[in-house]
Order: C-alpha cells, then sequence, then structure tokens
C-alpha cells in the first residue's frame, strides 16, 4: 500500500528514519566501537553509546552515558545544533526497525505497508491503517523505532526484533534467535567486543539482572 506523506516535518523525520548504566565518574564514556561516530552533544569529546538514547519530537538523540540524558533533558535547546550534525552523520548507518509507531510494541517482520519507497514495519495489522490514516501523528515514533545495534553479538546474523534482553537501566541488547543471549552472559568476554563493534558499550556487570525483552511494548 502506498500513501502520499505531506508536511516537511514529516518528511524530515521519514528520512531520517530512512537514511538515518552508568554515571560520568567512572564510566568508560561510549563505545568502543569501529563506527566513525559521533561525539555526545553534552560531552562533546566523548564517542556516543549507541545503545544509551533518549527519544525525542525529532527522533532519537545519543549520548555517551545516562547522565548526559538528565544534562540534555534540562536544557535540550542548548544542544539542538548538536543533536542535528548527529542525525546527520548517523544517516547512512545500518539500521533495524524493532518497534511499531502506533502501539510501541515489537514488530511482527510479516506486518508492514511501503511508504515511498520504504517498508515500515508494525506490531499487528490494525496499526497499519492508524498509521495510513494520520502518517504525521506517528513520524517521530517512526523516527525512534530503529536500533543501530544490527548484527546479532553471538551468531553475527541479522538482529530479530523479538529477541533481545533489557539491561537493568533500561537499555536494550537484541540477538538473532532466542538462546543467544544465554550464550552471551555465560561468555560475555568473548561476545561483547562483538557489541562494541557496534558501537554499544557493554560490561559483564551491566548483564546482572537483565531479562528477556521478547514482547515488550517499552521503546528502548
Amino acid at each position: 500500500m502506498h500513501i502520499r506523506l505531506l508536511g516537511t516535518g514529516l518528511a524530515l523525520l521519514l528520512a531520517f528514519a530512512t537514511g538515518l548504566s552508568q554515571a560520568h565518574e567512572g564510566h568508560d564514556h561510549g563505545a568502543a566501537g569501529g563506527k566513525n561516530l559521533p561525539k555526545c552533544p553534552v560531552m562533546g569529546e566523548e564517542t556516543i553509546d549507541l545503545s544509551i538514547r533518549l527519544a525525542t519530537a525529532d527522533g532519537p538523540v545519543y549520548f555517551c552515558c545516562n547522565d548526559c540524558i538528565e544534562e540534555y533533558k534540562a536544557d535540550p535547546g542548548k544542544y539542538a545544533a548538536k543533536a542535528v550534525a548527529q542525525r546527520k552523520q548517523l544517516a547512512n548507518l545500518p539500521k533495524v526497525q524493532v518497534t511499531c509507531p502506533v502501539m510501541g510494541g515489537v514488530v511482527d517482520k510479516k506486518v508492514s505497508t511501503t511508504i515511498q519507497g520504504q517498508k515500515i514495519l508494525f506490531c499487528c495489522k490494525g496499526c497499519i491503517g492508524k498509521f495510513e490514516k494520520n502518517p504525521a501523528k506517528y513520524a517521530a515514533a517512526l523516527a525512534n523505532s530503529y536500533t543501530y545495534q544490527t548484527k546479532c553479538p553471538v551468531m553475527g546474523g541479522t538482529i530479530d526484533p523479538k529477541a533481545a534482553i533489557e539491561l537493568v537501566d533500561g537499555r536494550k541488547i537484541y540477538f538473532c534467535c532466542a538462546g543467544c543471549d544465554k550464550k552471551l552472559a555465560q561468555n560475555p568476554e568473548k561476545y561483547l567486543p562483538k557489541l562494541a563493534a557496534q558501537g554499544v558499550g557493554v560490561s559483564a556487570k551491566d548483564l546482572a539482572g537483565a531479562k528477556s525483552a521478547a514482547g515488550s511494548g517499552h521503546r528502548h
């Protein structure tokens, strides 16, 4: 199904979607990935961690640590230009849609529509009609529905949005299938570097208390 999208703001968010914890003290800021990742808009010189983000009306903003989220929220205008620059730098990185822009639940890869050449996934068929009726209403949610962690740290395959764990601080780690999370927990020294290579900084300590995120309706 194809529909026509109107509105400059919506077009910008759709373009972004298409192309697109730890305290400061004692925390190894950012991930050690090989990607040319942008800097944290708050800390300036620290590389962002792609698992640490804030969903905003203009799309997600990424940070080096959770403390920076609170500083950003206290004065978003102060960091607005850096957030825009960050989105431009991230625009061409591969990403995977993991949440429904209408309900916020985990997407079903069999439920989708195509808009201006972009395939958009949903959690159920009922969400397709709602989105097509008023796409501008869900444009920000769509921009916030992706993860840049595209590969399973254990098997190396493309992630499955339904195969995920949620850390105590709310971050989500994705896998290609059920069972890979247990392998990660059993041998973090082997697999965590593969997350770091994707720009996701997680330590063995972070894995303590992690729970299955399958079927969760919360955006990561």
